[in-house]
């Protein structure tokens, strides 16, 4: 079954009402590397009770419609489909308690051409359920590698971030628990590729890998804890493109830039072989 373009773009998502607590909010930072160092005190932040900040890429998992690319109706091989880009932009802080809606749908499927793929952008709204206040807003982008010649608009042109001609401002390792796809997955994402071996042998790989968001969320600590002075409100805006898989129990290194005030950039790359997981990495943060 191929992509019917039309149908596709304007699939309907019924509204996600997401309610989370502290327990939700310290169980994702574990599934993102948080508390490795059991008492450090930057951690304990995002994992402890008592003052617990909620990360702000944890946006990503509230609102979650489900693995919904395994649905027969939408003419997607979701076996592959990559994640290739993330976004978020936070429009107040995100709390480590609270009654969400997430309100999903796809922004544009962009036809690469004759055997080159898809891009496709799903958009996620996050609105406080009392009030209706905007909270975040999240962009995915992901790669139909099986699917082209669907009559959908041409990709734009690919924007590549240039990083300053310097050293970076701050080097941070991360490094994650073997058991960590096993944790993450327990915040929402359960595609079965980041647990069971021989799923992950159909999709290509050698074996299970780490889900694209629990890097990202670990590039998202590194940046609060340093940009942001450990404060996860400061935080605005974090994009980046995801560039090679991780296996879990990998050490990933951040390589972080103050660009301008409230504005950096970030990669991050595996320190075994040096390959870059994350690159392009943009942030917006509060400067005071």
């Amino acid at each position: 079954m191929a992509i019917a373009y039309d149908a596709l773009k304007a699939r309907v998502f019924p509204d996600v009402t997401h309610s989370y607590g502290p327990k939700d909010s310290i169980l994702y930072a574990l599934g993102v590397g948080v508390g490795m160092h059991a008492t450090d005190p930057a951690e304990l932040r995002f994992v402890h009770e008592d003052g617990l900040q909620a990360l702000p890429t944890m946006a990503v998992v509230l609102g979650y419609p489900g693995f919904w690319l395994k649905a027969p109706d939408t003419g997607l091989d979701w076996k592959t489909v990559l994640h290739v880009s993330q976004e978020i932009v936070l429009h107040q802080p995100l709390q480590s308690q609270g009654r969400v809606i997430g309100r999903n749908a796809i922004e544009e499927i962009y036809d690469r051409g004759p055997g080159k793929g898809a891009l496709m952008i799903t958009r996620r709204d996050i609105v406080d359920a009392e009030s209706g206040a905007a909270i975040a807003t999240v962009r995915t982008g992901e790669y139909c590698r099986g699917e082209s010649g669907f009559g959908g608009p041409p990709a734009p042109a690919t924007v590549r971030l240039a990083f300053p001609d310097r050293p970076p401002d701050f080097v941070i390792d991360l490094p994650s628990s073997p058991q960590a796809a096993l944790i993450y997955r327990l915040s929402g994402d359960d595609n079965a590729l980041h647990v069971l071996p021989a799923v992950a042998r159909e999709a290509g790989f050698a074996g299970p890998i780490l889900h694209g968001l629990s890097t990202f969320g670990m590039a998202g600590f590194a940046v609060v804890r340093t940009l942001c002075g450990g404060d996860a409100r400061r935080l605005r805006a974090l994009r980046t493109r995801l560039t090679s898989p991780v296996t879990p129990g990998e050490t990933l290194r951040a390589e972080i830039w103050r660009t301008a005030a409230g504005a950096g950039a970030y990669r991050v790359r595996a320190t075994s072989d040096q390959r870059l997981v994350l690159d392009h990495g943009d942030v917006e943060f509060d400067p005071e």
